[in-house]
């Protein structure tokens, strides 16, 4: 007998069949060959049972039927595919063994069995795991096939994530829809990230511009000339600045310290699906849909590109000799130029910035495949070309400059210098012919630092140097005049770093990369999530920017306000999806998992039977435009100090204040750090210390065990160690009734304490 080879979509089934079975008959749904007979899927064939299917009375909607939850869940074909499903079904009545050619991922395996358990499937098993569509690599997939038993706990992971979000889903939508008679849509993944967008919005409107001024100081030594920012306090005041203006134009100065150091940078990491989507969305103005689509196409349609649903930015010792291949075949296209400059040397195994196994699961970043790209539409040409030149990128050493740092001093007033002079353009002879990427933030950068360093820093090409013992003079001195900026509305570019981070603003890579793990939703979901918020009108696009609706904005208030905040807490969200991929690699038990999450879908209604009605007209209104900030006038005296200043709160607790009329931040309490001496106050996500500039890591989360914390509960935690008791639900999904506690006073960490 034959084997029967299911793949995922009728492309990569006529792509295998190309492969192994050349002379395959193609028989419109399936080829047969002589060993092998590929079919395949056309996405999901099989769904889960809507709540009627279980018993009739849940066709009408009603509070009081819930919580649904199904003892075992029910099976049924999707009607829009089922001849293909009678196809399969029919052929494995023919073939003794079975050959799993979904994707390969977690959704590609939950494809495959949900096949095979609604058609009762009982052949051998076998899984085929590659990353791209070539011949070749196609048939190195074949003969080195592991035993589908070994992906049972993928699969498990895969049931768990779709049977979790039906329980949180239906019940979730139901519950909040049949309370507030608007239909309302709730999600384990899209609900947090709605969040996200109000939590911003919120702090968007919240925000009040200062007005403040900036002083730049104009040198001349011999044939050099150069500008520098005055050091000091941010100033609020305009006489003051201009009379320091006053004070140092004309007048003689010293170059009070010079420091010359060489830097490197190199070159960006590979991509991998959210880095992508976050670029395209960014250089292109690509929504996350379109950019997966796209990728999608280039690695199905055209076969030149990996596998795009990765999470890595890296690739294994393996993949080496593919990269080499890969740069050879792209001789003798548009970019020969850039490959004949190339350094083959640069890509080996021991290069940790592309490779590093250990940071590539299931599969490798996105690379070129060896095969030459022609057809391509303008939309696919722009997106390959994007990821060709990061490839290429690779294989060129790091760019040099020369980091010169100026203080000149002039009256006793200092102005500082920083000029970037390039040595070697190295990698970034590949981005020459496009517009000029703004430079990268260091690894915690402060943002009002880093923009700050950015107006600063002058990048010049030509050679720079002044002389310490020579005297400077002070040609001019002037005065510009600047507003804090508010928080920027979300693009999907934004949106999708925040998803990936679990809402945390993380700014160091290192530690983005060990976020990866517990993010919101997947690489290969993420766009479909945006999606789904602009469909059932939470969310619309205002240009690149994603505005909230009153819709939306109701919606969280009332999800929030029916106190099942871990609806809403990406952070919450996150370690379920932590849970998913330990489960996936047979550290965690999904029957647990389920326990959990049964006993929340169970939590949520009973919290919304309870909540009040809101009125109707809480769901109307027009979407505001995506405007900045409320504008503030300058104060008319004195100076704000730049690590306390309205723009610069600390990283950890985000950057929307609550604050009094003045606009000064509310003190909340002394913090509670041995020797810190400093005051705590709310930001957007969290409460933190006023000297975080000196050190102070003290920071508590707002959303912490299931609970949305008030000013007078952290207080509490502060001034007594605990809270009073709360109903509390753990990072694992089990609700309980504790007290919250103080368990470091100098971090701000938290514990719980039950009776």
């Amino acid at each position: 007998m034959k084997t029967l080879v299911i793949a995922e979509k009728p492309d990569m089934g006529r792509n295998i069949a190309s492969a192994i079975e050349p002379k395959a008959v193609n028989k419109r749904s399936y080829l047969e060959g002589d060993s092998f007979i590929i079919t395949w899927a056309i996405g999901h064939l099989i769904e889960l049972a809507e709540p009627d299917q279980y018993d009739e009375k849940y066709k009408k909607w009603s509070i009081d039927h819930l919580p649904i939850i199904p003892q075992t869940f029910k099976l049924v074909p999707n009607p829009r595919t089922y001849d293909q499903l009678k196809v399969i079904a029919e052929l494995a009545k023919k073939c003794d063994k079975l050959v799993n050619a979904c994707d390969a991922g977690r959704e590609g395996q939950h494809i495959f069995s949900l096949i095979q358990r609604h058609l009762g499937l009982r052949q051998p098993v076998k899984r085929l795991w590659i990353s791209d569509l070539t011949s070749e690599t196609i048939r190195q997939g074949f003969a080195s096939m592991k035993d589908g038993s070994e992906y049972e706990n993928l699969t498990r992971a895969a049931r768990s994530r779709s049977e979790a979000d039906w329980l949180i889903g239906m019940n979730g939508s139901r519950a909040f829809t049949t309370k507030h008679n608007v239909l309302l849509s709730v999600g384990r993944v899209q609900t947090p990230v709605l969040a996200l967008i109000y939590d911003r919005q919120k702090q968007i409107e919240a925000f009040s511009s200062l007005k403040f001024f900036e002083l730049e100081g104009h040198f001349v030594q011999g044939d050099t000339t150069y500008k520098g920012m005055w050091q000091g306090d941010r100033m609020t005041d305009k006489e003051k600045v201009e009379a320091l203006a006053a004070k140092v134009k004309g007048k003689p100065a010293r170059i009070a310290s010079y420091e010359v150091k060489d830097t490197k940078e190199y070159p960006y990491k590979l991509y991998d699906l959210t880095l992508l989507q976050r670029e395209a969305n960014g250089k292109l103005g690509f929504s996350a849909k379109k950019t997966l689509d796209t990728a999608q196409a280039l690695y199905e349609k055209h076969k030149v590109i990996s596998y795009p649903r990765t999470n890595s930015n890296y690739v294994t010792e393996q993949n080496i000799p593919e990269m080499h291949k890969a740069l050879s075949a792209l001789q003798g296209t548009a970019y020969q130029e850039l490959v004949q400059g190339a350094n083959r040397n640069l890509v080996h195994k021991n290069n940790k910035a592309i490779c590093n196994p250990a940071k590539v699961e299931d599969h490798h970043a996105i690379l070129p495949t060896n095969r030459k790209a022609s057809g391509l539409s303008p939309d696919e040409q722009k997106l390959y070309d994007m990821i060709v030149r990061r490839f290429l990128s690779q294989f060129y050493p790091p760019a040099e400059y020369k980091m010169h740092t100026v203080l000149t001093e002039v009256e006793q007033e200092q102005f500082k210098t920083t000029v970037k002079e390039l040595l070697q353009l190295g990698w970034k002879v590949i981005y020459a012919d496009q517009k000029k990427d703004k430079p990268k933030s260091s690894k915690g950068k402060d943002k009002d630092k880093e923009a700050d360093e950015e107006e600063e820093e002058v990048e010049v090409a030509e050679p720079f140097s002044v002389d310490p013992a020579a005297g400077v003079q002070c040609s001019d001195a002037i005065v510009k005049e600047k507003d804090t900026q508010p928080p920027k509305h979300f693009t999907e570019g934004t949106l999708l770093k925040a998803m990936e981070s679990a809402g945390k603003q993380i700014e160091d890579e290192e530690l983005r990369d060990a976020m990866k793990d517990s993010g919101l939703g997947t690489p290969a979901t993420r766009a479909a999530t945006i999606e789904r918020l602009k469909k059932v009108g939470y969310i619309d696009m205002q240009g690149k920017k994603i505005a909230l609706t009153q819709k939306g904005r109701t919606a969280v208030e009332l999800i929030r306000g029916a106190g099942v905040e871990l609806l809403t807490s990406p952070e919450m969200t996150g370690q379920w999806e932590r849970r998913l991929n330990e489960i996936a690699r047979g550290a965690a038990s999904d029957e647990q998992f389920m326990h959990n999450v049964k006993r929340f879908a169970a939590l949520i209604v009973d919290k919304v039977r309870v909540q009040a009605r809101a009125a109707k007209t809480a769901f109307e209104g027009e979407t505001p435009a995506a405007s900045s900030g409320k504008r503030g006038a300058a104060k008319t005296g004195g100076t704000v100090s730049r690590q306390t200043s309205a723009a610069a709160a600390p990283k950890k607790a985000a950057s929307a204040k609550q604050t009094q009329p003045d606009g000064a931040p509310t003190v909340l309490a002394t913090c509670p750090r041995p020797g810190c001496g400093g005051s705590l106050f709310m930001g957007r996500k969290g409460y933190g210390c006023s000297h975080y500039k000196e050190g102070c890591k003290f920071v508590i989360w707002k959303e912490s065990f299931g609970r949305s914390l008030t000013d007078t509960q952290v207080q509490a935690l502060v001034q007594k160690g605990k809270t009073a008791k709360l109903k509390l639900v753990l990072a694992d999904g089990t609700p309980v009734d504790g007290r919250i506690v103080l368990k470091d006073p100098a971090t701000g960490e938290l514990g719980t304490e039950t009776d």
